[in-house]
């Protein structure tokens, strides 16, 4: 029996309005400020593209792969005026907007506005991307014409450090029709945020994880977008972190949030209406886990729960903790259906929150520092941007720990060196960051080597000096606990998928 359920949230908070800039307008937000930084082609050459092989020949002309470049687009993009285009610096093809292999790319609509009419954009093996104020529309993966596997915009194998930010995603319809998914992450994608945007018709909003064992996809953020006349994945979360945030959610047809196979979701001041199972674990009987915090519930329906369904609500409580390393602010969740209406999509002026429920015109550029010339497969640069907490504390301190494989060194992890790495002698092993006095800690950014992203599964972090357990969960990256002042600080790999490679230990106060 479905049940109906109302709540209410009062948090209110305020969200950074910024202004015109060449690169891209508004401040990044979420994810996309850690692990250095997204700034797409700030300070690069501005190149104005109406076809696809335009754009296709702005990313081949460049001096290298990682030069940074702003493509400003304007018109209609389609399968008639996208040609693949070979170059040093490109890998590309004639069926979808390619960004392979490359980094330091801005993608911005202007003038009368860019609309990629039933070809899609894909983003493999890249880093530092910004894609914002365009219309993806009408991609299918069967039928005619075919693009991007049916995805409006598709991320896969070793992306990081993405802003998708003022976009429309749209369909007509579902899988029967042709369509997959809007906004699709799989196969080692981190440090993403979708902000300001609308996704709407389609069977499948977006996943984050190809199967139950690709949970190496983590750290998004999804703020102010608007996903109405959805199915379904809202988006489906296997394994890693995502938080979740003042989003207006209308006509969810089956499913929302779906939360499964181990993943963990936090999620703040949304608005939830006339809608099904709009947060919970379903289609398999691996769980998933939330944090809930003063969402609104709007004609909203739950099913029974069953072995393959676990609908949170219709009283949705929490029953796990994510850590935000952020800052952030939210808007009331009562105000969420009007400021994310006037603000979400392309073509609304770049329109952000003022924290008062009213958009506001951008008045600022944007602040947030990041890497300018990453190798499209290293997960960040070898120095970390102000958002990690400021000294890498590991410079110049001692190292240690459990059995190490042949050719590598303890002190491979604080050399601020991405080449060089760490591993244990098996699939399990710690690695230790240690100074000659006692040292306040906060933060540490575990950075795996390039191609071993996502192998390390289960950790803790210990303060050796007494054995505490300071933090524990899945997969590398950042992990904030309680400031703790000790001499030796360990981190304990427990599972793995194969031998990690830890290039970096970073420490942070």
């Amino acid at each position: 029996m479905a049940a109906a359920a109302t709540a209410v949230g009062t948090t209110v908070g305020v969200v950074l309005a910024i202004p015109d800039a060449s690169a891209a307008t508004g401040g990044v937000t979420g994810y996309a400020t850690q692990n250095g930084g997204t700034t797409g082609g700030a300070g690069g050459q501005t190149v104005k593209a109406t076809s696809g092989t335009a754009i296709h020949a702005a990313l081949c002309n460049r001096a290298s792969s990682s030069t940074p470049i702003i493509i400003q687009v304007e018109g209609t993009i389609n399968h008639g005026n996208t040609t693949k285009v070979s170059g040093s610096s490109c890998n590309t093809a004639a069926d979808k907007i390619e960004l392979k292999e490359i980094s330091n790319v801005t993608i911005i609509g202007v003038g009368n506005g860019a609309v990629f009419d039933q070809l899609g954009i894909h983003i493999r093996d890249s880093s530092n991307i910004i894609i914002q104020n365009v219309t993806v529309r009408n991609v299918k993966k069967s039928g005619s014409p075919t693009s991007n596997g049916g995805d409006a915009i598709g991320m896969e194998s070793t992306v990081r450090n993405v802003w998708v930010d003022h976009v429309s995603l749209e369909a007509s319809g579902g899988e029967s029709a042709g369509y997959d998914g809007l906004f699709d992450l799989k196969d080692d994608v981190q440090y993403v945020t979708l902000s300001y945007s609308t996704l709407k018709n389609s069977g499948r909003g977006g996943l984050i994880g190809s199967s139950e064992s690709d949970r190496g996809n983590s750290y998004i953020t999804f703020h102010h977008n608007l996903y109405q006349n959805i199915d379904s994945r809202t988006p489906l979360l296997r394994g890693g972190i995502a938080h979740i945030y003042n989003n207006y959610y209308v006509q969810l047809n089956e499913s929302g949030i779906n939360s499964r196979a181990g993943a963990r979701a936090r999620i703040d001041n949304n608005y939830f209406k006339s809608s099904k199972d709009v947060i919970g674990t379903f289609y398999t009987s691996e769980a998933g886990y939330w944090q809930v915090n003063g969402n609104i519930f709007d004609a909203v329906t739950w099913s029974s729960p069953g072995t393959d369904n676990n609908p949170a609500g219709p009283n949705p409580t929490s029953n796990t903790s994510v850590s935000i390393p952020y800052s952030f602010a939210l808007d009331s969740a009562s105000c969420v259906p009007s400021v994310v209406t006037a603000t979400a999509g392309a073509n609304k002026g770049l329109q952000v929150s003022n924290g008062s429920c009213t958009p506001t015109s951008p008045t600022a550029g944007p602040t947030t520092p990041g890497p300018t010339t990453p190798g499209p497969t290293t997960p960040g640069p070898t120095t970390p941007g102000p958002t990690q907490g400021g000294t890498n504390l590991s410079i110049g301190a001692g190292s240690d720990g459990s059995s190490k494989a042949d050719g590598t060194s303890y002190g491979d992890v604080r050399d601020g060196n991405m080449s060089t790495y760490w591993s244990p002698s098996g699939t399990t092993g710690s690695i230790s960051i240690k100074w000659g006095s006692a040292t306040a800690v906060s933060r540490i950014n575990i950075r795996e080597a390039s191609g071993s992203t996502g192998v390390i599964r289960n950790w803790r972090v210990l303060n050796a000096d007494t054995g505490t357990v300071l933090a524990s969960g899945t997969g590398a990256g950042v992990i904030t606990f309680s400031r703790t002042s000790m001499k030796k600080v360990t981190f304990e790999i427990t599972s793995a998928t194969g031998t990690p490679k830890v290039a970096e230990f970073e420490t942070y106060a």
